[in-house]
């Protein structure tokens, strides 16, 4: 093979008239300039670290130390009030003999003004910190700003004027706050009354004050000291036992998928349009490990995100385990796992230091689409293992994919960058049933064949016949914003920046002497061939029972919802709330997913929103009460909805400390009735907005048909429903619904019409009211987080 002689720097051989040696200088240049990347990147790293290490200052700040205090000595004054003096008299004896006086006053003085230097950043970086850790901006409404956040809000302006690097407000960051455990009881209690009855309630109540007034606190205790030692009390636990302890398949049951734009496909040529993917893909790694990118933001202000999440997207794997799986994160790769009609491949994208380009990435993967070969035995579905049950997996992995052949095969894709599917079908929205389609679109990327995704990886990317792409995302290192963030940035460099010809293809030149993308060689025994069918039969099931149903709301958007100064996430979700009513003839214990990314390390946190407030609107609106009754209750469902998501964002949420009380509670080997109770709960209805981040990507105005889809996930609940919307533009929501076929309950499609129809029946309800109502500016106006929510 040519790869394996190009991949030899010198070879050697002993001959009667003495040592031959031939060298190979392709490949010690590939070495040479393999090594200047490799230092390169690690004094960009020193770079980097120096530089988030003083943020808020900056390392030329010392200089400027330095010569104040230098230009005040000269003056004949002493800033040190006498510390320079002590620290030339503590100077090691080997400096006082090699160092005149004047000269170790020189050093004395540096050292004073690094310590102070070192002093001040510290002090700044306490109150940054301190800046950051106020949140009552969130809870004021729009245009009745205090005077306490203006000064908050200058304050934090001139502390952030500097530019930051991605990850320069990570020591700034807050930690999460450890709610008080009357606060949260109380908070369940609120939630949990309109979904029991009367005798329920009063049982529950009973259950949650004996936790209160026993048990609770002894746990609480606990937790606050995990909370002074560890960066978040949430977050390694919220990993380990929501994701990386289960062990059913987490394909549908966590994986997620991100789609393409929904009118648009930029290309029709495969190849292409993998070829340009995986380039805006690597040059989003490469912003990443350079930490170009900005830091992510509340939209609308200066307030910063946690940016944690970005450190494990690239060459990162879920691997299976007994009791427990484990992500594990490898440094920088410079190929990528493909998979094309049952075969591996390992496709390398840099050679000798640099980064192919689109056109030459295409012309690889067009080798990999026209090679002919059959896949080998055991080949074609072996994907198949990491969509099944996960010990299992832990099984064969140990005992077939530990040493050889088939653990360097393995290695090269565990190790890549991230995954590449080449799929032979053609997806999108097209033909004679486009909504049909859609739905066909949706369950490719969340489940495929069960066999053609390896989704142990961090994300895989599918690549369709017809050109149109999508994503495949494991959950457990990062949540949806992170991933829709990368997946944005890709979709806008691929169709704006990176382009394609008039025909079709990439655009730049071609190096053909590249050597061809490497099959991955495997011995796959009988055994694990018979382990991947009943892996397959597994996810098969679990697959085919899915009921995927996405469908884009046209009749209104964002745009109409706030002229009525609602907040369209409020609306949407009293809107689910209704549909939900009218679908299943009650209300449910319903989840919507909210950041805490305000914090360091943070996640997610729950918003409860099914609430009294919500339900006595829907209830009032299905009995007939009067308009001015439905829109009095509407509006006071809004602003407690609204409320209970600024709680989340801001770490007073209820669900993720009642969840590591539980697990204190595991630890401590004791029971607890009301925590049991509590977290064996359903999510009937488990709903998440993917957010829109990076709009001046996007040219809707010039540009009005490459509108995202979003993407979407499968139903938490066996008999419930899994909704993903995405609100794009001024006038559109995209919605993707997801059920059990099995459930004789549960309709996507039948659920997907009653969103539909709640909408615009609020929506009707809501529009007589005259836009000048003295009632509506009083209680209803959006706080000032409202461009997030």
């Amino acid at each position: 093979m040519a790869e394996a002689h190009q991949a030899v720097a010198f070879q050697f051989t002993i001959t009667p008239e003495g040592i031959d040696l031939q060298l190979s200088y392709q490949a010690l240049n590939q070495i040479y300039q393999s090594g200047v990347r490799s230092w390169k990147k690690r004094c960009s790293r020193l770079r980097n670290r120096v530089i988030k290490g003083v943020y808020p200052a900056s390392p030329s700040s010392w200089l400027f130390v330095v010569i104040a205090i230098l230009a005040t000595m000269y003056m004949r004054s002493d800033p040190s009030m006498g510390l320079i003096a002590m620290i030339q008299q503590h100077l090691p004896l080997s400096l006082h003999v090699s160092l005149s006086t004047q000269g170790q006053t020189m050093l004395s003085a540096l050292v004073f003004s690094t310590l102070l230097w070192l002093s001040l950043i510290l002090a700044l970086r306490f109150c940054l910190k301190l800046l950051l850790s106020y949140h009552q901006w969130m809870f004021e409404q729009h245009g009745r700003v205090s005077n306490t956040t203006k000064v908050w809000v200058t304050l934090l302006r001139l502390l952030s004027s500097r530019k930051p690097l991605l990850y320069s407000y990570q020591t700034s960051l807050p930690h999460l706050p450890v709610p008080p455990i009357k606060d949260t009881v109380s908070g369940y209690l609120k939630s949990a009354r309109p979904l029991l009855t009367d005798p329920e309630f009063k049982r529950m109540t009973e259950l949650a004050h004996q936790f209160e007034s026993n048990l609770g606190n002894r746990l609480q205790r606990y937790l606050k000291l995990k909370a002074l030692w560890a960066t978040n009390y949430v977050s390694d636990w919220w990993e380990e036992y929501i994701y990386l302890r289960g062990r059913s398949p987490i394909m549908v049951n966590s994986n997620y998928y991100g789609m393409d734009f929904m009118y648009v496909t930029p290309t029709s040529v495969q190849a292409a349009r993998a070829g340009n993917t995986i380039t805006a893909l690597m040059l989003y790694r490469r912003k990443v490990n350079r930490e170009e990118l900005k830091p992510s933001r509340v939209p609308g202000t200066v307030i910063p995100l946690c940016a944690a999440q970005c450190e494990r997207m690239f060459n990162t794997t879920r691997t299976p385990g007994v009791e427990t799986d484990v992500l594990q994160h490898w440094q920088d790769s410079e190929f990528v796992a493909v998979y094309h009609k049952g075969r591996f491949f390992r496709l390398w994208v840099y050679r000798a230091g640099r980064l192919l380009s689109p056109r030459e990435i295409e012309y690889q993967i067009q080798r990999i689409l026209d090679d002919p070969s059959p896949p080998q035995p055991g080949e074609e579905k072996l994907g198949a293992l990491t969509a099944g049950d996960r010990v299992p997996w832990f099984q064969m992995r140990e005992q077939h994919f530990s040493s050889g052949i088939n653990k360097r095969s393995l290695d090269s894709i565990e190790r890549a960058a991230f995954f590449v599917t080449l799929d032979d079908e053609e997806q999108g929205m097209r033909g004679e049933d486009p909504a049909g389609n859609l739905d066909r679109y949706a369950k490719s990327l969340l489940h495929g064949k069960c066999y053609d995704r390896w989704f142990d990886k961090s994300f895989s990317i599918v690549i369709y016949k017809n050109g149109k792409s999508g994503l495949n995302a494991e959950h457990s290192w990062a949540d949806a914003p992170t991933v829709a963030h990368l997946w944005e940035y890709t979709l806008a460099t691929d169709a704006f920046q990176l382009g394609y010809t008039e025909d079709g293809h990439c655009k730049g030149d071609v190096d053909r002497s590249l050597p061809s993308p490497q099959r991955l060689a495997w011995d796959i025994p009988s055994e694990v061939q018979a382990q991947v069918c009943s892996s397959l039969a597994v996810a098969q099931a679990l697959a085919d029972d899915v009921d995927c149903h996405v469908f884009p709301f046209r009749e209104f958007g964002k745009g109409r919802i706030k002229k009525l100064r609602v907040s369209p996430d409020a609306f949407i979700q009293i809107g689910l709330q209704l549909a939900y009513f009218r679908d299943r003839g009650g209300f449910c214990l319903t989840y919507e997913a909210s950041m805490t990314r305000l914090f360091r390390e943070g996640r997610t946190e729950t918003v409860r929103s099914c609430s009294n407030e919500t339900s006595a609107f829907v209830k009032a609106l299905e009995n007939g009460e009067t308009e001015d009754q439905c829109k009095r209750l509407f509006r006071l469902a809004s602003e407690g909805h609204q409320n209970l998501y600024r709680m989340a964002m801001t770490g007073a949420g209820i669900d993720r400390h009642l969840f590591c009380l539980y697990v204190v509670s595991k630890y401590l080997g004791v029971e607890s009735p009301f925590l049991k109770e509590v977290l064996s709960e359903p999510w009937r209805l488990s709903t998440s907005q993917t957010p829109v981040q990076q709009m001046e990507l996007f040219d809707l105005k010039n540009h009005p048909d490459f509108i995202s889809l979003g993407g979407g996930f499968g139903p938490v609940a066996d008999d419930g429903y899994g909704v993903s919307y995405i609100i794009m533009g001024e006038d559109m929501i995209n919605f993707h619904v997801s059920s059990k076929y099995s459930c004789s309950e549960t309709d996507s499609h039948r659920f997907g019409a009653q969103i539909s129809k709640a909408l615009q029946d609020i929506m009707t309800v809501l529009s007589a009211e005259p836009k000048t109502s003295s009632s509506s500016s009083k209680g209803t106006a959006q706080p000032q987080s409202k461009k997030l929510l």
